[in-house]
C-alpha cells in the first residue's frame, strides 16, 4: 500500500475520491489544548508575528534568508524519470493559490525561521499525487507515541482526539529544539526585548517630531503691581486666552494676538534637547542582524567594514545557509520518494541545490566601501 492508499498491483484506490486537506482549519471551542496534546501555537507565536510587522528588518533578514537558500532539482538516478518528477514539480498545486515546490518550500522554511516549527501536507486525489499544503501551525496538535520517540499528528479543533488517518502524508518539522521538546526554537528567541527598546525609541522620535510640527504654546501674564491690575487679572487672563484661541485656530487668515502687560509666549519644550538615537538604534540593529546571521550591508547600513571582513562574513553565511537546508532536505527527499511511490518506483531521491555565491553582493559591498572612503576624504579636504 503507497502513501496516497494506491495499490501497486491493480492501481485501486481505497482513500477517498477527491482531494482533501487535513490540516485546513475548521471552527472549535475555547477549550481545545485539553489532553496530552502540544498544540504547535505557542503564546510567543503572536509575539514572533508582531516583531515582524513592528520591525521592518527583521521581516526582511527571514525573506533574504529564504531567497539566499537558492533552489534545487530532485535526482532519482534516472534521467527519464528525473525530468518527468522535475516538471511535475515544477508547476504543482501549491495551497491553492501558488504553484511549483519551490513556493512551498519558500513558505515552508518562513514559517519554520518565524516560529521554529513548521508542518505541510501531501494532498492526493483518484490520480495520486494531487497538490502540496502549507498548514496552520494553530490547526494543528501533535503528541508522542507509545514508544516516545514517533508523533501523532491531530486535528486542533474540537475533535482532536482523533489523529489524522494519513500519518505519512503530514511534513513536519523543527528548527533547533530544546531535548525532550516537541517543538523547535524561533530565530527570533531573544528579540522581543531587543525589538521593544528599539519600537519604544522609533516612538519617541515620532512622537517629538509631531510635536514640532504642532508646537504648544505657554502665554504667561504677569499682573503689575497696582491694586486695580491684581483685582482684573483672571478677567484679563480669560480675555487673553479667548483672543489667543481665536488666532490660533484660524487657518485661512492670519490673525495677530495684541496684549497689554507683561506677557510673554513660549513655546513648551523649546528649552530642551532632544536626545541623540544614533547610538542606541545602531545596538539594538546589532544585536538583531547578529542573530540573523546576515551581514550589515544587505540591509543598507553602512558600517564599517573591510574586504577581508566581507570574505568572512560570506563564508559564515554560507555555513549558515547549508545548515537551514540540512534541515528542509528530508522534507523535499520524502515529497519526491513520495511522488515516484504513486508511479509504482520506489527510489532513492537526491537534492540536488544550487551553488551559494555571494560575491555579487560582496561587489556591492566593496563598491559602497570605496564611495564612502571617497565622501570621507571629500570631507576632511574641504574642512
Amino acid at each position: 500500500m503507497s502513501i496516497f492508499g494506491k495499490n501497486k498491483n491493480n492501481g485501486s484506490s481505497d482513500a477517498v475520491a477527491t482531494a482533501s486537506v487535513q490540516t485546513a482549519g475548521k471552527n472549535c471551542h475555547p477549550f481545545r489544548y485539553l489532553g496530552n496534546y502540544t498544540p504547535l501555537v505557542e503564546a510567543n507565536n503572536r509575539v514572533y508575528r508582531s516583531i515582524r510587522e513592528g520591525v521592518p528588518i527583521i521581516d526582511s533578514a527571514i525573506n533574504k534568508i529564504v531567497r539566499l537558500m537558492g533552489g534545487f532539482e530532485l535526482d532519482c538516478g534516472d534521467d527519464r524519470l528525473n525530468d518527468d518528477m522535475n516538471r511535475f514539480f515544477s508547476s504543482v498545486n501549491v495551497s491553492g493559490n501558488q504553484c511549483g515546490i519551490q513556493s512551498f518550500v519558500d513558505n515552508f522554511m518562513n514559517q519554520l525561521l518565524t516560529y521554529g516549527t513548521a508542518i505541510g501536507e501531501m494532498v492526493a486525489d483518484e490520480h495520486g499525487f494531487y497538490a502540496l499544503y502549507n498548514g496552520e501551525l494553530g490547526c494543528v496538535s501533535v503528541k508522542r507515541a507509545d514508544n516516545d520517540m514517533d508523533l501523532i499528528f491531530c486535528s486542533g479543533h474540537m475533535n482532536s482526539q482523533t489523529p489524522f488517518a494519513h500519518q505519512e502524508r503530514i511534513l513536519f518539522s523543527v528548527l533547533n529544539p530544546e531535548p525532550g521538546e516537541i517543538l523547535g526554537t524561533s530565530l527570533l528567541r531573544g528579540l522581543p526585548f531587543v525589538s521593544d527598546i528599539l519600537l519604544k525609541i522609533y516612538n519617541t522620535i515620532g512622537t517629538n517630531w509631531q510635536r514640532l510640527g504642532n508646537l504648544r504654546y505657554a502665554v504667561t501674564y504677569k499682573p503689575q503691581g497696582d491694586s486695580l491690575d491684581k483685582a482684573f487679572a483672571k478677567e484679563r487672563a480669560n480675555q487673553m486666552a479667548r483672543a489667543w484661541k481665536d488666532a490660533m485656530s484660524s487657518t485661512e487668515t492670519v490673525k495677530d494676538f495684541v496684549a497689554v502687560g507683561d506677557v510673554k509666549v513660549s513655546v513648551i519644550g523649546a528649552d530642551n534637547q532632544i536626545l541623540d538615537s544614533e547610538i542606541p538604534v545602531r545596538q539594538m540593529l546589532e544585536q538583531i542582524i547578529a542573530k540573523t546571521g546576515l551581514m550589515p550591508y544587505m540591509f543598507g547600513l553602512s558600517w564599517s567594514t573591510t574586504e577581508r571582513m566581507s570574505q568572512q562574513q560570506a563564508d559564515i553565511l554560507t555555513t549558515e545557509l547549508k545548515a537551514y537546508r540540512r534541515i528542509i532536505t528530508p522534507i523535499i527527499k520524502k515529497i519526491g520518494e513520495t511522488y515516484l511511490a504513486t508511479l509504482g518506483v520506489y527510489k532513492s531521491v537526491d537534492v540536488r541545490w544550487t551553488d551559494i555565491t555571494l560575491q555579487d553582493e560582496i561587489q556591492i559591498a566593496q563598491a559602497r566601501l570605496y564611495n564612502a572612503q571617497a565622501d570621507k576624504l571629500a570631507e576632511e579636504v574641504n574642512q
